[in-house]
C-alpha cells in the first residue's frame, strides 16, 4: 500500500502525511482497546464480522470522494481473495491474543511483522536483502524471543497467536505490494473488508450469534467504522509523505495501547516485553535506514544514467 515518495516531496506533504499516520495509529489503538473489551462478551468471529462489515462504510465514502465507485473495479479477484484470507486469519489471531494477554504485550509482539516482511522480501518479491539488513533481522528476532519467552513447554498460547499474526501480517503485506501495482488502496481495503464480512459471518453462523445490547451493538459498529477510517488515514499518509520520514512514527502506537491498557485495566507491559520490543524497534529503524539509503542511491544512479 505504501510506496516510497519522491525525494523532493514538499515538507508540507510530510507534515500532513505524518498527521494522517498519527491519527490512524490513535484510531487503531482505540479500536484494539474496544476489541479487547468486547472479547469478554463475544466470540472473536462476531467481533471480526462487525469489524469487517462496518469498515465498508468509510471505504465506500472514501471511494465516492476519491474517484467514484470505479476505483473499486478489479481484474484480480483471486489475489484479493488470497490477501483477504491471510489478513482475516491474522486479524482473528490478534483479536484472540487481545482476549488473553495484556493489550500492550500483544501489540508489542506485532512489531515483529516488518522483520518477517524483510525476511520474505527476497524469496517472494525478488528484493535484495544485504548482510547488514539480515543482521538487523536476526537481532530483531532475538528481541522477539525475549518478548514471547519460549520455554521447554512451548509458547504461551496468546503469545503464539500474536506471533503467528505477525507472520501472517508479513505475508499479507507481500500481497498488498503485489496488488498495489494495479489496485487502489481503497479497493484493497474494500475487498479485504468484504471478504472479512463473508468469512466472519460464515464462522459466526457455525459458532452461534450472541445478541448484543444497544450499547454493545454501538461498540461493535464503532470497531468497524474506526478500523476502516484508520486504514484510510494510513493509506493517505503513505500516499503523501516520504516513508523514511513518517515510518518511525508507527512506534508511537505502543504509547497509546499502553495508555489504554493502563486506564481501562490497570495493566502495564511486562519488563521483558519492554526490553524485547526496544530491540525490535531499533532493528526496524536500522532496516528502514538501510532501505532508504539504498533507494536514494538507486534514484541518483538512474538520474545520472539519464
Amino acid at each position: 500500500m505504501a510506496e516510497l515518495s519522491s525525494i523532493a516531496t514538499p515538507a508540507r506533504n510530510n507534515v500532513v502525511g505524518g498527521a494522517n499516520l498519527l491519527a490512524s495509529l490513535l484510531l487503531f489503538a482505540g479500536m484494539d482497546a474496544m476489541v479487547k473489551w468486547l472479547t469478554g462478551s463475544f466470540p472473536v468471529s462476531q467481533i471480526l464480522f462487525f469489524r469487517s462489515l462496518f469498515a465498508l462504510i468509510p471505504c465506500l465514502v472514501a471511494a465516492t470522494q476519491w474517484g467514484g465507485l470505479a476505483t473499486l473495479k478489479t481484474a484480480r479477484p483471486g489475489a484479493h481473495f488470497t490477501r483477504g484470507l491471510i489478513g482475516i486469519v491474522s486479524m482473528g489471531l490478534i483479536f484472540y491474543a487481545f482476549s488473553v494477554m495484556k493489550l500492550a504485550d500483544a501489540s508489542a509482539i506485532l512489531f515483529a511483522g516488518p522483520l518477517f516482511l524483510t525476511a520474505l522480501a527476497g524469496p517472494l518479491l525478488g528484493e535484495h536483502v544485504g548482510p547488514r539488513r539480515w543482521t538487523a533481522v536476526v537481532v530483531g528476532f532475538a528481541g522477539v524471543l525475549i518478548m514471547v519467552q519460549p520455554s521447554g513447554a512451548g509458547l504461551e498460547l496468546g503469545a503464539a497467536a500474536a506471533l503467528s499474526a505477525a507472520v501472517l501480517y508479513a505475508f499479507a503485506m507481500v500481497m498488498v505490494r503485489r496488488l498495489g501495482t494495479t489496485e487502489s488502496a481503497i479497493a484493497i481495503t474494500f475487498y479485504f473488508s468484504l471478504f472479512g464480512t463473508v468469512g466472519g459471518g460464515a464462522v459466526l453462523a457455525i459458532q452461534g450469534w450472541v445478541a448484543p445490547t444497544q450499547g454493545e451493538f454501538a461498540l461493535l459498529a464503532a470497531v468497524g467504522i474506526i478500523g476502516g477510517t484508520a486504514q484510510i488515514f494510513m493509506s493517505q499518509a503513505f500516499r503523501l509523505a516520504q516513508v523514511a520520514v513518517i515510518s518511525p512514527l508507527k512506534y508511537t502506537s505502543l504509547f497509546w495501547v499502553t495508555l489504554f491498557g493502563y486506564l481501562l485495566w490497570g495493566q502495564l507491559p511486562a519488563t521483558h516485553v519492554v526490553v524485547g520490543v526496544s530491540i525490535v524497534i531499533l532493528s526496524g529503524l536500522y532496516i528502514l535506514h538501510r532501505e532508504t539509503r539504498l533507494a536514494i542511491a538507486e534514484r541518483r544512479r538512474v538520474e545520472v544514467l539519464r
